[in-house]
């Protein structure tokens, strides 16, 4: 070989697992991630999600072997999302004491009170119409809507909350609900705010596990453009400055752009969401038998850590976990 040539030896710290472990820039750990549950009305009902594999909805009277199952995988972390047995225009099934997300909240606390639980703070779920504000003559009242996002603030923390995920992306959202929990003594409770949500195509799958689809339009007078970066930027800035604590970042994969950019920037807890669409795409292309369901899953992951990602909410975290457990020896 001619000795001339100079060139760098990259490959020497790739060499052995051993190696390739020492010099490893980002991990992934059980710690990590924030497990998305649905919790709905009825007695005795474990119903499958049909695009979503594995993903179920689940009556307060199975909710123990549930909950039991996250807790021995380690995952300290639950965000709950409820499904109501009635809706009406101004989403009151969402702040009633009685309502889905609160009986929940109130029952996990009782079994596990050291399990941190994190609710979704919207009215989509609970409107007759589907949308994240209030409709009034087929425009979204964004005004409106905000006295209706504090009432379900204050019941979600009066049920024993640990953390409040407001997701409607109406202006002003993040500071009503800081004055309405401030107001009532709930000032150490932090908002994990939804402050970067696109209007996307990835959220399909959502739709069957919340029924919350629009009966009339769509989401893009409130959700983000996904053609925009900078937008992303004002958002995040407004709700800081309006009491946020935790920023999420959704969708996850198809948005790392827009995490780096604010993991650059910022420098608070940041949330990346692995969206419904994402878990189909890997469910259904491992089903098929076209990619290897975990490595395709864990470098997914890892590539939220390496973006800029503190946390991540994903369908698959019992998968993950068990898959770390078992890379551990565990």
């Amino acid at each position: 070989m001619n000795q001339l040539f100079s060139f760098s030896r990259h490959r020497r710290l790739r060499s052995t697992p051993f190696l390739r472990d020492l010099v490893r820039e980002n991990r992934l750990a059980i710690d990590d991630l924030i497990y998305p549950l649905f919790v709905q009305e009825g007695v005795k009902s474990r119903t499958e999600v049909p695009s979503m594999p594995g993903v179920y909805q689940l009556t307060l009277d199975v909710l123990d072997e549930e909950i039991e199952e996250v807790k021995q995988l380690g995952i300290k972390a639950l965000l709950l999302f409820g499904i109501p047995s009635w809706k009406d225009d101004l989403a009151a099934s969402a702040y009633t004491s009685d309502g889905i997300v609160q009986r929940a909240t109130r029952k996990i606390k009782s079994l596990y009170p050291d399990l941190m639980i994190i609710t979704d703070t919207c009215i989509c779920h609970y409107q007759t119409d589907g949308h994240c504000g209030i409709p009034i003559n087929g425009r979204i009242d964004n005004d409106v809507s905000l006295d209706i996002h504090a009432k379900v603030a204050l019941s979600q923390a009066e049920a024993g909350a640990d953390i409040l995920a407001p997701s409607s992306m109406m202006d002003g959202f993040v500071t009503y609900i800081r004055h309405a929990l401030d107001e009532s003594g709930y000032k150490d409770i932090p908002i994990m705010s939804y402050g970067i949500k696109y209007a996307s195509s990835y959220y399909g799958p959502f739709h069957d596990a919340a029924d919350n689809s629009p009966a009339f339009g769509d989401r893009r007078t409130y959700q983000m453009d996904p053609a925009n970066r900078l937008e992303a930027f004002r958002e995040a800035q407004s709700d800081l400055e309006e009491g946020a604590d935790f920023l999420i970042i959704k969708p996850g994969l198809p948005y790392l752009d827009i995490m780096r950019d604010m993991r650059n920037t910022l420098h608070v807890p940041l949330i990346s969401y692995q969206v419904s669409g994402e878990y189909a795409q890997i469910k259904a292309a491992a089903q098929n038998g076209w990619i290897d369901e975990k490595s395709t899953l864990l470098e997914s992951m890892i590539s939220m850590k390496r973006a800029g990602a503190d946390l991540i909410v994903t369908y698959f975290a019992k998968d993950i976990a068990r898959f770390l457990k078992e890379d551990n020896g565990e």
